[in-house]
């Protein structure tokens, strides 16, 4: 495939992102930096200091909502994606709202029961829909734990096991080895349909 038919094909494409955190802002950037068509990003929380470690934003971003605040980083990216924001925390209604036309679904969220919570209901609502969601992604090394699996349209990214906690908090190396990983994932996807 043609650097020019690769580019043709992306643009035609929508991924939605729930969460707009660690692996959400690194996985939309770098789906913007290939040529996406559109993105779809939803997340209620604001950019804090803290996030700085490991999230695609600015010491300047500090205060902003993150969804916006992400789009203007992706348009000085790649100002031709279709970017649009929701600030909400996403319930199964706003799912099924907001990812029923994207073409694969990516899970970018920290806290364990909105994984649960996402997971369920795309699998339910939309089974035929891929859903890429990034599973253990704390501390720092353990390189050789971090892989990729399938079970049907659920794609794993991650080790799966490593919890985010005080003593092992989530840090931009291995953040960014999962967020990419997922957006690679998200292009094998659209580019073998």
């Amino acid at each position: 495939m043609t650097n020019a038919t690769l580019t043709e094909k992306l643009k035609k494409k929508t991924v939605g992102i729930a969460g707009c955190g660690g692996l959400g802002s690194n996985c939309a950037v770098a789906l913007a930096r290939v040529g996406i068509g559109s993105l779809i990003l939803v997340d209620f929380d604001i950019i804090s200091e803290s996030n700085l470690n490991r999230q695609y934003y600015f010491l300047s971003q500090v205060g902003e909502s993150k969804a916006p605040a992400l789009k203007r980083v992706i348009h000085q990216v790649n100002p031709s994606v279709s970017v649009i924001t929701y600030e909400v925390k996403l319930d199964p209604e706003h799912i099924l709202r907001y990812f029923k036309d994207c073409d694969i679904i990516v899970e970018a969220f920290d806290q364990a029961d909105q994984k649960e919570m996402l997971i369920e209901t795309v699998l339910s609502a939309f089974p035929e829909k891929p859903l890429v969601v990034g599973i253990g992604v704390a501390g720092w090394g353990m390189n050789e734990r971090i892989h990729y699996r399938q079970t049907g349209n659920l794609h794993i990214c991650g080790d799966e096991i490593t919890g985010i906690s005080e003593l092992n908090p989530p840090l931009a190396p291995r953040v960014g080895i999962v967020a990419n990983m997922q957006a690679n994932v998200v292009l094998e996807l659209l580019l073998k349909k």
